[in-house]
């Protein structure tokens, strides 16, 4: 399926009727958009799975339609309360991806003109809660592609920000890179209604709110998110992908980042880093074809910290001790960021 799960087909879908199938999250990673990376990290896996079942689950709890059926163990379709282990698969509804046409400097979704439904709409919707170091906010603004008062800011933000109220950005999903967009123009390529477009706002805002509460529960500070939509067979608005992982969103420990954002932290001091954001500069659409070097291996220590990070979390937001052995995400994330900071 990607470069971080992969999909089991056990029944494809139409295009009146869903399909089903099978998440198996893997110990890969990616990031900057470049696929797989060169380590693999630990019980990474297991931690994405049963982190999303919880969410989706609570979800479920408040009346928000999702594509999640349940986990699998010994081949048997369950709810986390039922399962004695970690696992590192989910059974889930399929919909139909229809990807737009790439054209030569340009994508073309005139296909979804006419589709009325079981499919994934093709936008990212990414739910902002502050702005940490790295966001792409910050890039956004210098470019003039987004102003501060888009963020209901009377000034420019700086790094650590927390905004005056949720923002919701949205991008592109079906093409080679992320491209963030407006809301207009999301709305005109997925040929949504103005209901269907309010629905996924409202929609988006009270999964974040879920996820801010569950967070702030364990001292984590909830700093942004992503979500995808599909359209089920009577076109009904249902979550699909996963989310709440470290994978998803972006969570901070006293200021201290605890998601892929470690990984992200140490590969910008890196010259792979260099060369992606100067092919990315010249060519938007075939960027990865000019990246000449490949990213080198993560420092074993800051692998094994992450795997840690990943195993903490799980045990801490779902209260259950599914990884034994394992510290505080607070020991965690002082040892890392000494580690990082010497790079």
């Amino acid at each position: 399926m990607g470069s971080v799960k992969d999909l089991e087909v056990l029944k494809h879908p139409s295009s009146n009727k869903s399909g089903r199938g099978r998440f198996i999250f893997s110990d890969r990673y990616s990031v900057f958009d470049w696929g797989e990376m060169p380590d693999h990290i630990p019980n990474k896996g297991k931690s994405l799975c049963i982190s999303a079942a919880y969410f989706f689950e609570k979800m479920e709890a408040r009346g928000i339609r999702s594509h999640y059926l349940g986990v699998v163990e010994d081949n048997k379709i369950q709810k986390l309360t039922d399962i004695q282990r970690p696992v590192d698969a989910m059974e889930v509804k399929l919909f139909r991806v229809l990807k737009p046409s790439k054209k030569s400097n340009f994508y073309d979704y005139s296909l979804y003109e006419n589709e009325k439904n079981n499919f994934l709409i093709p936008l990212e919707i990414i739910y902002r809660q502050s702005l940490p170091e790295g966001s792409s906010v910050f890039k956004r603004l210098q470019e003039g592609n987004l102003k501060s008062e888009d963020l209901d800011l009377k000034e420019m933000p700086h790094p650590g920000e927390t905004l005056n109220q949720p923002f919701i950005d949205v991008s592109t999903k079906l093409e080679e890179s992320d491209r963030y967009l407006g809301w207009e123009e999301a709305q005109r390529i997925a040929y949504l209604s103005n209901n269907e477009l309010e629905k996924i706002k409202k929609t988006t805002l009270l999964i974040n709110q879920l996820i801010g509460q569950e967070a702030s529960k364990i001292g984590l500070k909830y700093e942004d998110g992503k979500i995808e939509f599909a359209f089920d067979e009577d076109r009904n608005l249902v979550v699909v992908d996963v989310l709440g992982t470290l994978d998803e969103c972006r969570f901070t420990f006293k200021g201290m980042p605890i998601s892929k954002e470690i990984a992200r932290l140490y590969y910008r001091k890196t010259s792979w880093f260099k060369e992606l954001i100067n092919a990315k500069k010249k060519d938007e659409l075939n960027w990865k074809d000019k990246v000449k070097i490949s990213p080198p291996p993560l420092p074993p220590r800051l692998k094994e910290l992450i795997s840690m990070a990943y195993c903490a979390f799980t045990n801490e937001i779902t209260e259950k001790e599914w990884f034994e052995d394992i510290p505080s995400i607070r020991e965690l994330l002082e040892e890392t960021i000494q580690i990082i900071n010497n790079v």
